[in-house]
């Protein structure tokens, strides 16, 4: 009886638990049904973008590039503010590099704005055409994907680059920039919404879910039908979490372990050149160079290589070749001024397999061609691959033999870029052979439609 009595009394306790609100379950499902209302606001205002003529869509960017800079003062501050939150909260060198919104930089934001309104509309375009012996008449014609939506971190500059390029191209966006970049977002998504409705583009083409947290952006990805495609911004771990959890197609962007080569044949001071900026002139960007390699009998080429590096600050983690090139090319200073010359380790494995981010670069020698390729082709995340060489036979088989979104013969990495290739500004570099591939502009932004025009004609 005491048993019966304990049985019952733990189904009423367990069944009194279950009947209690649990608030992380409330919290989930309202966050799930916001995430479902933005989507549905962007898909409405999707359709009322498909109807707007390039005047309307410039004008709108005009004011969107005029806000920029009329703010300039009020975004600095309050990029300031995530910049000591950053900083108090232990953020990365690099990240806190790419967080950075200067008023030169705001500057090139709205002159990135204002290149993307002297660029053609990519909407409308005719691909191709024919008539089929039966006189139906088809086109083939570039049409917005609809609604994207892109997840991305501690980077406000995509927040205009997603909404201008996104706007142009007739597309709706819905925005996670991240908690790194809070205050700085706001005020750029109330800049764009502004100039929103100063014009006949429907405010919701541009829409932030950042006040739903890392759920809403777990619920974006649910939104399949709502939503047409994803793009993650980031780091690894953000990369492969999107795209492994969502059920929206994806595209991959950013992962840069990118490689240079320097060939037998390499002009010393043009290496240098080359690998310097590549490595140093913003180290915490994807196209930012992250492994050396050196033929074998470039040791003139590699010595100055190195030596520019250290000069410039860069930790090299060498392999036991190129670090018996250091004493040619370490500075008599190296040691009275740790600060300023960059610091010489044994690579390793894992080096090779790295993005770093920062200033360090894992240095290897190899002894042909063939090397260098099958080392770039088993670490390489398909980004951005470079060579350095006066052999006109040897760049092309690396052009042939690489296989990557940018390959680049004599040239810095860096050149791998929306804004450098022309294309305005870029929604990302895409990794994936899908639909994009490289630095992804407004054409990368639409499809295809077949419009098929006929005079009563039926199939036999």
């Amino acid at each position: 009886m005491a048993e019966e009595q304990q049985t019952e009394s733990t189904a009423t306790e367990a069944s009194t638990e279950q009947s209690q609100p649990d608030p992380a379950a409330d919290s989930s499902a309202e966050t799930a049904a916001g995430i479902r209302e933005v989507a549905a606001r962007a898909r409405d205002a999707s359709r009322g973008l498909r109807g707007l003529d390039r005047e309307h869509k410039d004008r709108t960017l005009a004011a969107m590039a005029s806000g920029l800079r009329e703010s300039i003062a009020s975004l600095t501050e309050a990029n300031q503010e995530d910049l000591d939150r950053g900083r108090e909260a232990g953020l990365s060198r690099s990240l806190l590099d790419r967080l950075a919104l200067s008023q030169d930089r705001i500057e090139a934001l709205a002159a990135s704005v204002e290149e993307i309104i002297g660029l053609d509309d990519p909407v409308g375009r005719v691909l191709q055409g024919r008539t089929l012996p039966n006189g139906l008449r088809l086109t083939q014609v570039s049409v917005p994907l609809g609604v994207m939506g892109v997840i991305y971190e501690a980077r406000p500059n995509v927040t205009v680059d997603i909404a201008a390029l996104g706007l142009k191209s007739g597309n709706a966006v819905i925005l996670r920039g991240g908690s790194a970049a809070q205050k700085t977002n706001e005020m750029l998504l109330a800049i764009i919404r502004d100039a929103l409705r100063t014009t006949a583009v429907p405010v919701d083409a541009v829409q932030s879910i950042d006040g739903f947290g890392r759920e809403g952006a777990t619920a974006l990805m649910t939104q399949r039908g709502s939503v047409d495609v994803l793009i993650p911004r980031g780091g690894h771990e953000l990369i492969q979490h999107v795209v492994q959890n969502s059920r929206v197609p994806v595209i991959e962007t950013g992962e840069g372990n990118v490689h240079i080569y320097i060939d037998a044949d390499a002009d010393a001071e043009t290496a240098r050149n080359i690998v310097v900026n590549a490595k140093t002139s913003r180290p915490s960007v994807c196209n930012a160079a992250e492994t050396l390699l050196l033929h074998a009998q470039a040791a003139e080429a590699g010595q100055e290589v190195l030596r520019g590096l250290l000069r410039s600050g860069v930790n090299l983690h060498l392999d036991a070749r190129a670090r018996d090139w250091l004493p040619a090319t370490q500075p008599e200073s190296l040691t009275q001024d740790p600060v300023k010359f960059g610091t010489v380790t044994e690579v390793t494995e894992e080096d090779f397999a790295t993005e770093y981010h920062d200033l360090e670069i894992a240095v290897a020698v190899v002894d042909s061609l063939d090397e260098a390729i099958e080392h770039i082709t088993r670490f390489s995340t398909g980004h951005t691959e470079a060579i350095v060489t006066d052999s006109v036979s040897n760049a092309d088989r690396f052009v042939a033999e690489i296989d990557a979104a940018a390959v680049i013969v004599n040239a810095s990495t860096r050149f791998t870029d929306g804004g450098q290739f022309g294309l305005g500004a870029e929604v990302g570099i895409s990794t994936q052979k899908m639909h994009a591939r490289g630095p992804m502009g407004m054409a990368e932004l639409t499809t295809t439609k077949w419009v098929v025009r006929g005079e009563g004609q039926v199939r036999a």
